[in-house]
């Protein structure tokens, strides 16, 4: 049974009244998910609400060529409700969801968070606007697909990466890579290629994508 100091965490706990407390607590879980694991995937799995205690996690969509394009991100603290398409009838788009770290995750189940939202208008409304959230990422992510050219995605993807981790070198292969900003591998090797030779990084390293020129890639972005 998950301990009461984790679920604290959850940001409707407070709200929740003691029996609906032992209803989530009796139907949470701790899962650990190594890097590169489906997390979640298709319109049969209802994994129920997720709350990333640790690691990175990434949201996107697949086609039925298998093309991946990557809807958001999800880190320590953060939570998806997408996961739990089953209880919100309103999510009508089957997402998956992988690990791109270790990452270890506390979810309660759909069918609990579904009954106790029945009852709880405070859980609720948390929850669409938690959806709502996640669908202006996704419509950024799109916008972002549609009208903005690769070199621009990339750089953009590379910033917000610095921005996340706080450093510069970013362990990351050329596959991570395309699929975190919706693209085929050769395609983002040639624009790594390209930003090397512009002396925006340098990917002499293998997996690893050391950023040279922080503002010149936020430069490529705004253009």
């Amino acid at each position: 049974m998950v301990e009461e100091s984790v679920l604290e965490l959850l940001p409707f706990w407070k709200e929740l009244k003691p029996d609906e407390r032992e209803l989530a607590r009796l139907h949470s879980s701790i899962k650990l998910s190594p890097r590169g694991e489906l997390i979640h995937g298709g319109e049969h799995d209802c994994l129920g609400f997720t709350y990333v205690l640790d690691g990175l996690a990434r949201a996107y969509l697949l086609s039925e060529e298998g093309r991946e394009i990557t809807l958001f991100r999800m880190g320590r603290g953060e939570c998806c409700v997408l996961s739990a398409s089953c209880v919100m009838s309103q999510i009508t788009f089957d997402t998956f969801m992988s690990a791109e770290r270790d990452t270890r995750l506390l979810i309660v189940g759909s069918g609990a968070v579904g009954e106790i939202a029945e009852r709880n208008i405070y859980l609720r409304c948390f929850l669409y606007e938690q959806a709502t959230a996640r669908f202006s990422d996704v419509m950024w992510a799109l916008q972002n697909l549609l009208f903005r050219r690769y070199d621009q995605r990339l750089a953009h993807f590379l910033v917000e990466e610095y921005e996340r981790s706080g450093g510069a070198e970013l362990r990351m292969t050329q596959e991570q890579l395309a699929q975190n900003t919706s693209s085929a591998r050769e395609v983002a090797a040639r624009m790594l290629k390209r930003f090397s030779a512009e002396g925006l990084v340098d990917v002499s390293r293998r997996g690893v994508i050391k950023l040279l020129d922080i503002g010149g890639l936020k430069k490529i972005f705004a253009e």
